[in-house]
């Protein structure tokens, strides 16, 4: 089994590849998986909420480089990376909102952790930090749960260690992004406080931790998007967290959205996305509808983003991202 799944990291003949014995167990792993995100939104209260997936510069994440530009009838347009936006936008009159869209990332790696597309579950609450990481880790472990439930023969058949996986149930991990870097930086790797994470970093925390799924939380203001709300103790960083899995490394993106408005605004001209908008002309008006929003209604609620394909790779316990996925798109592929 494990030559088979090898061979399944190359995208080289892939329509060969995805009817076998090994694709149809992965197929109906991530079956499992999607459902039981979907499962847990319907029973906890989140209403779905469609988004537009050709948008302005405000379906973009942190890095603007990495966006698809496309021409919308002689406007400039983006794939979007995210529904976040759009989804904050209904959170005046919904307490739980959520949607999936195919996440576009224009990455030039084509390596075993990116993907250029993959699909990406949002969810926005009106609520704070903790109801936030609650959600988050209920979400992943209905998908776990339901996977192990109706898919296990299939993760048997994989060579899954399927008493490891349920470990994941237990409750997730977690530390700040300070204690992360101090314990990063007492064993061998050169990090300073400010330093974003890399997946070397993420895998040997989760590792030294336990071997569970791993929040870290509160990361520096300086290296997180514009809208992430800082903590009001202490502004250097903002009320975020990144959720690590076993093997893949981060999958979710999560955090409090900013609702002081005066807050907002500023961090947005400050934020080096902005700076590189606007060497490139964009105006801040860009960004006029959600700053209005925000104005008009300053509720405080929190969200994220989790990638699929993140959370299968560690379900099915694979090294490489190709591996859980029918069609990876990177900057080597087209189908």
């Amino acid at each position: 089994m494990q030559a088979q799944l090898e061979m399944l990291k190359s995208t080289e003949g892939r329509f060969q590849k995805i009817n076998g014995d090994e694709f149809v167990a992965i197929d109906r792993v991530n079956d499992a998986l999607y459902w039981g995100a979907l499962e847990y939104f319907h029973e906890n209260g989140f209403t779905w909420m469609d988004v537009p997936t050709i948008t302005r510069i405000t379906g973009a994440c942190e890095n603007v480089d990495t966006l698809y530009s496309v021409e919308h009838f002689g406007r400039q347009a983006y794939l979007a990376q995210t529904g976040q936006l759009y989804l904050e936008a209904k959170i005046p009159r919904h307490s739980r909102v959520w949607t999936v869209i195919t996440s576009s990332r224009a990455e030039a790696s084509a390596d075993e952790r990116h993907l250029n597309q993959f699909q990406l579950l949002e969810f926005e609450h009106q609520g704070d930090f903790e109801s936030m990481l609650a959600n988050v880790e209920g979400t992943v472990k209905a998908m776990l749960r339901n996977a192990l439930k109706n898919a296990r023969p299939e993760l048997e058949f994989l060579g899954r260690d399927v008493a490891e996986l349920e470990t994941y149930l237990s409750p997730f991990n977690r530390i700040t992004y300070t204690d992360a870097v101090k314990l990063l930086s007492d064993t061998h790797f050169q990090i300073a406080w400010g330093d974003d994470l890399k997946r070397q970093h993420e895998l040997f925390l989760v590792q030294a931790l336990g071997g569970k799924p791993l929040f870290i939380t509160h990361f520096p203001t300086a290296i997180k998007f514009f809208n992430m709300r800082q903590n009001r103790d202490n502004p250097l960083v903002v009320n975020s967290a990144d959720l690590i899995m076993p093997y893949s490394g981060e999958a979710v993106g999560s955090a409090e959205r900013e609702n002081d408005y005066d807050i907002l605004y500023k961090r947005l001209l400050e934020s080096p996305m902005y700076r590189i908008l606007s060497n490139r002309g964009v105006s801040i008006e860009e960004f006029g509808d959600y700053l209005a929003m925000v104005k008009q209604n300053p509720i405080l609620h929190s969200g994220c983003g989790i990638g699929f394909s993140r959370i299968s790779q560690s379900a099915m316990g694979l090294e490489d991202i190709r591996q859980c996925t029918s069609y990876p798109l990177n900057a080597e592929t087209l189908y």
